[in-house]
């Protein structure tokens, strides 16, 4: 017969048969004991069998757990990215999910766990999902955290927390669908308090810090409660705070905060029988959240600080935006100062000196000019007070003396038949310390050929007044060398008039102040500036007793002919101001000196 026919299971069949249900009983056992929760979950998401862990964690039987939807026992369709997920794991299109939980227990407490779905080991139908209790490794992280993120002196939120709030509040999402869109922050450092510790120790410090952060925690508690939000109150670094406003209302509130802070720290604080008194500078910000960055309110409230500290601490200040422009310009010059000396932006305008009897031009002052190319022409005032603090005002000056000295010059030769004119150069008293000024003259005056009675330096009062050691020896030596001095601005420090005689001093510039309130001759409802007789008792005084000590004066600031007259009645030498002419450029100068007299100036 052909065929096949059916006879006895081989032994070897037998054997893995009777293996695979050992097996399989064996797995059986281990599941049921098996300390981590978990539940087979066939292709349709219901759950085919339960651990006895796994109902423990529910508080439920797990034979009542057959049949149930798996994804509601552990939340997995709470959000759209988790249950798309979910779904391509029971499809078999992705190896497995992992997500974390927080499921209600029956019995009224919250259980953190986090979930995996992964296919079967035997490659069944179905995955097996596994939950894991990560209550206590969360509380332990949440720990860390605070430690991590919170001030161990004050217990305050840090600098890092801080910024991680800050940042949040700057999101879109954060202000656009509630609130009122704007942002306040109040940023206050203590003043003195590096004294506090210099004298009676960091530990005496550490105590101060901590009482002052239960105060600002205290104020905003209380600003918190008539309002939506209370601020966040962080310690930012030493004696640095800051309380941060979401959804500000405007200047208004925060400059209540502010003033709250002041006063809740006006009271003494007893530390351990030390009764300490401080103060506190705050700068406050506040503006519309859409377009502001944390670094860049950062910097707004630091700015703020420090102007606050600048104008006498104890005090809140508002962030101007007209004054952040002006010091923004501020140091945009400071920047590009001495590369612009090396570029050549500078040059100088002549403002002419006119003697007041004959009223011919006996001299100019040189007058500097920054041709910037971004802020355009720029006036002394805007930049010379910058080169006296970083030094470039020895460079600076060097150029403006060597230039003025070359022009000076250079008039001369083109105008033989004209009386010779002299040119006064400002000097800061830094070009006197920072670098020698008597060489730098000697060295000018021998390369342009100016012969030194040609050359008047101007110093302010102050400068000159009270000059002792180097100062006064270089005043000296220059007076000597033939070099005419000035002190300009003359009458508007403190002038001990009898020092006058020991300075190798040969003019008087008096002060514009003076010739602004002077006496006016005519019709007195047309002048913008009411007549002051005092002014003109104090003039004449001051010219007498130039003139007894050999001094000339030269009266600045002349606007009007009565002006004029008047000064040249009372015995004043010479006059400057825009009645002759505003500064020019030398071109003017050489036109001027082409002419016998001043038509305006002519008595």
């Amino acid at each position: 017969m052909s065929g096949t026919s059916e006879g006895p299971t081989p032994a070897a069949d037998l054997d893995r048969s009777a293996v695979t249900d050992s097996d399989h009983g064996i797995y059986h056992r281990v599941f049921a004991a098996a300390p981590l929760s978990m539940a087979v979950v066939d292709r349709e998401g219901l759950v085919v069998s339960a651990n006895a862990a796994f109902g423990d964690l529910l508080g439920a039987d797990p034979d009542g757990l057959t049949g149930r939807v798996a994804a509601d026992l552990v939340d997995l369709a709470s959000d759209a990215r988790t249950w798309h997920a979910y779904r391509e794991v029971l499809r078999g299109r992705q190896a497995r999910l992992r997500c974390t939980r927080r499921l209600k227990h029956p019995e009224g407490h919250s259980v953190w766990v986090q979930v995996t779905v992964a296919p079967l080991a035997d490659g069944g139908p179905g995955v097996l999902v596994s939950v894991a209790d990560i209550g206590a490794r969360r509380e332990l992280q949440a720990r860390l955290r605070h430690l991590q993120m919170h001030d161990p002196v004050t217990r305050l939120p840090n600098r890092t927390l801080f910024f991680e709030r800050l940042t949040a509040a700057l999101e879109a999402e954060s202000y656009e669908q509630s609130g009122t869109g704007r942002i306040g922050l109040c940023y206050l450092d203590l003043d003195g308090f590096k004294a506090v510790n210099d004298t009676l120790g960091h530990r005496v410090g550490d105590r101060l810090l901590a009482a002052v952060a239960e105060r600002l925690t205290r104020v905003a508690d209380e600003t918190g409660y008539a309002r939506t939000g209370t601020p966040l109150v962080a310690r930012l670094g030493g004696d640095e705070f800051a309380l941060l406003v979401e959804d500000s209302t405007g200047t208004e509130q925060l400059a209540d905060l502010a003033e709250s802070v002041l006063k809740a720290l006006e009271a003494p604080f007893d530390l351990a029988g030390q009764r300490l008194s401080l103060t506190a500078s705050v700068g406050v910000v506040e503006r519309h959240a859409a377009g502001t960055t944390a670094t860049g309110l950062m910097q707004a409230a630091d700015t703020t600080l420090y102007w606050a500290k600048a104008d006498g601490k104890a005090r809140w200040t508002l962030f101007d935006p007209e004054r952040n422009a002006h010091l923004v310009t501020r140091q945009a010059l400071s920047s590009t100062l001495r590369p612009a000396i090396e570029r050549g932006e500078f040059a100088l305008e002549y403002q002419p000196l006119v003697g007041m009897e004959d009223g011919r031009l006996s001299g100019v002052e040189a007058l500097i000019r920054w041709n910037h190319p971004q802020f355009g022409t720029l006036a002394p005032n805007r930049f010379i007070g910058l080169a006296e603090e970083d030094g470039s005002i020895v460079q600076l000056g060097r150029w403006a003396l060597a230039t003025a000295c070359r022009q000076a010059r250079r008039w001369q030769l083109d105008h033989p038949g004209e009386p010779p004119i002299f040119v006064s150069v400002n000097v800061a008293v830094r070009q006197v310390w920072d670098s020698d000024l008597v060489a730098d003259v000697a060295e000018t005056l021998a390369e342009t050929g100016l012969a030194p009675h040609l050359l008047q330096l101007e110093l302010t009062e102050s400068a000159v007044m009270g000059s002792a050691g180097r100062p006064l020896q270089a005043l000296q030596a220059l007076s000597d060398m033939g070099v005419r001095i000035a002190i300009d601005d003359f009458g508007t420090g403190y002038s001990n008039l009898a020092y006058l005689s020991r300075l190798p001093v040969s003019v008087l510039k008096l002060d514009g102040s003076f010739v602004r309130g002077f006496q006016y001759e005519g019709d007195k409802s047309t002048v913008a500036v009411p007549p002051n007789p005092a002014d003109e008792v104090i003039v004449e005084a001051m010219i007498q007793l130039a003139h007894r000590l050999g001094l000339t004066v030269t009266a600045e600031c002349v606007e009007t002919s009565a002006q004029a007259t008047r000064l040249r009645r009372i015995g004043c030498d010479t006059g400057q101001g825009w009645l002759y002419s505003r500064p020019v450029p030398p071109d003017r100068i050489s036109e001027l000196l082409g002419e016998q007299a001043y038509a305006v100036g002519k008595p």
